[in-house]
């Protein structure tokens, strides 16, 4: 059996997610080993409570970028509902509520 044949059967699949777990759990300690050796600073720690919702922001805005006014103003409300309670599915509803009003609307 070749690695053609191997990878066009069922296990090349088994195969395929069994590697892509191991590096995420790779990529995971790695990033565990890494900080430990971290002194954390008033600056750092600035630093990773921000980091979750830049990455967010940085994965979300260019597709609201490629879908127009609605996606953005639905970001938008979302951003806001987020800022003014905290909870994140307040800040989900009123964006997915945004979105659905302005494609009802026309």
């Amino acid at each position: 059996m070749n690695t053609a044949t191997v990878i066009a059967s069922p296990w090349g699949s088994v195969l395929a997610i069994a590697a892509m777990a191991l590096v995420t759990f790779l990529c995971r300690i790695a990033g565990v080993v890494v900080m430990s050796r971290v002194r954390i600073t008033p600056r750092i720690e600035r630093g990773l409570r921000a980091l979750p919702g830049s990455i967010i922001l940085a994965t979300i805005l260019p597709v609201a970028m490629d879908n127009g006014w609605p996606a953005i103003a639905a970001l938008a409300a979302a951003i806001v509902a987020m800022a003014a309670t905290r909870i994140d599915i307040v800040g989900l509803l009123a964006g997915l509520g945004t979105l659905a009003v302005i494609r009802a609307l026309g």
